[in-house]
């Protein structure tokens, strides 16, 4: 599969315009700042839509994107919780997960918010890691890139182009992003620094303000600063989060202040979060197996835990992955005893029976689920990959399009229905939803080469084949519209 890449002298810094630089005070009080018809004029929401899907699929052909739906759909429900509560939402929001041992996050046009799994690895509380995500949601709310570019009006057209394009690099490489912003007209002076650091103000006071709204711990955020400012404070290389939101004592201790002018609640730590955790540590960090199992067994031999079925999950995944199955599935099946809906036991689960090849009880387990979770990504994509490994490919496909018509950019349901058409024998049709999958990924050349496959073996049907030629023009079209970025 070819990649689509970007110059470094045109992927320098747009994201830094709303990631830089920071400074603790805030407004007065909590009311938003009238926008008016500032960032408008220069960059309409249909533009960020727009610019916002062909980075996502950029970065989806070129960063380590997690295709994991249990992670996938908890950091989803608790982006969208989090958003239920935001002000001044114009358009959907897309949580993404990488998988980046890097302590990061960012947003970019068109509700983007990205999460390096290095963040849950180094939260401790869901409130911290909702303090950054409400961070984040605000900084897409108050559309502080569009209004970045609209402080850059007098610049010249090449610049803003230079802006808009930048954003990749600093999405994968902060320090050489905000090294190209150094030599553009738009950082030229200290008054273009301070208006960034205007949006790191707005966005540390509404996004705590969100988080609050949403049921977390104000103190989520200070808490959060404080361990990265104490554990990185004589570091020579800080974490991307540092490089991109500058933690200074006062930030710190003005997020305390704010957090102490909301009422005292106890927000008790959220079990998902820490299975969440679990699951990166061992899935997607750089622990090795036996490395993982380590860590859990001391978490649960001395009792060092905020809840020990997060613990005994953690071990089972990694005796899963020293192919311990029996073992893994005896914790499991402890854990299923105590709680029987919870997805990321039901997951595992799913895993062990394909292992030892129990299909018809992992699909009796998975259609009980759906009864209760009719549309869960976790259900129904399990349901869908046991179907396809059972040979009940007409009880797949219609699983896996209804994914795909409630979510777009599943890339995973993508590649599972290509896989179904290809047992099918259906070429035609294994052939352009490889299309569709390669566009996600901004491969639009191989992805019209597809469809013209597709084409050739669609044997006369007229819609299907006037449902191709349109699909070619979109690819060619959108292929276009990508090189202009460059």
């Amino acid at each position: 599969m070819s990649k689509l890449t970007f110059s470094k002298s045109v992927i320098a810094g747009a994201l830094s315009f709303i990631l830089c630089t920071s400074s603790p005070m805030g407004y007065a009080n909590n009311d938003l700042p009238d926008l008016g018809t500032a960032a408008v004029n220069t960059f309409s929401l249909e533009k960020e839509t727009e610019f916002g899907d062909a980075y996502m699929r950029v970065i989806r052909g070129s960063a380590p994107m997690v295709n994991d739906p249990v992670l996938n759909q908890y950091l989803t429900e608790l982006g969208n919780k989090l958003v239920a509560h935001a002000t001044g939402v114009k358009t959907p929001f897309y949580f993404f997960l990488l998988r980046n041992d890097e302590i990061n996050a960012f947003a970019f046009f068109g509700g983007h918010v990205g999460v390096h799994t290095g963040l849950f690895l180094n939260a401790d509380t869901e409130s911290e890691l909702a303090s950054v995500l409400g961070h984040e949601i605000t900084h897409v709310t108050q559309r502080h890139l569009a209004r970045s570019l609209e402080a850059q009006q007098k610049s010249s057209p090449a610049t803003i182009a230079g802006l808009l394009g930048a954003i990749l690099l600093t999405i994968a490489s902060p320090q050489a992003g905000m090294a190209a912003l150094a030599t553009t007209q738009a950082l030229a002076t200290q008054s273009k620094i301070n208006y960034t650091r205007l949006h790191e103000k707005e966005a540390d006071r509404i996004g705590m303000q969100i988080m609050v709204d949403a049921g977390f711990d104000p103190n989520g955020a200070a808490d959060f600063f404080g361990k990265l400012a104490s554990r990185y404070r004589f570091t020579t290389k800080p974490p991307q989060m540092l490089l991109t939101h500058p933690l200074p004592e006062s930030r710190i201790s003005e997020a305390r202040i704010r957090a102490e002018q909301y009422p005292f609640r106890y927000v008790p730590d959220n079990l998902d979060f820490q299975l969440a955790k679990a699951r990166i540590q061992v899935r997607f960090s750089g622990y090795s197996e036996q490395a993982a199992l380590s860590i859990f067994e001391q978490q649960l031999k001395h009792n060092r835990y905020t809840f020990k079925s997060a613990a005994e999950y953690g071990k089972a995944l990694a005796l899963f992955r020293l192919k311990k199955f029996a073992e893994s599935e005896a914790i499991i099946d402890k854990l299923l005893a105590k709680s029987p809906n919870n997805l990321f036991y039901i997951d595992t689960k799913t895993d062990l029976l394909h292992q030892r090849h129990a299909n018809k009880e992992a699909i009796a387990l998975l259609k009980a689920q759906k009864q209760l979770k009719p549309t869960s990504p976790v259900v129904n994509t399990n349901l869908a990959n046991i179907y396809i490994e059972d040979n009940q490919i007409d009880k797949a496909i219609p699983l896996l399009e209804d994914l795909i018509f409630l979510d777009k950019q599943d890339q995973l349901a993508y590649l599972l229905l290509t896989e179904a058409y290809k047992k099918d024998g259906n070429k035609a049709m294994q052939y352009f939803v490889k299309a569709e999958s390669l566009a996600l990924v901004a491969d639009y050349k191989t992805a019209i080469d597809q469809l013209n496959f597709a084409y050739k073996e669609s044997k006369g049907d007229a819609l299907q084949l006037a449902r191709i030629e349109a699909r070619i023009r979109q690819f060619r079209e959108a292929d276009r519209a990508l090189e202009k970025l460059q």
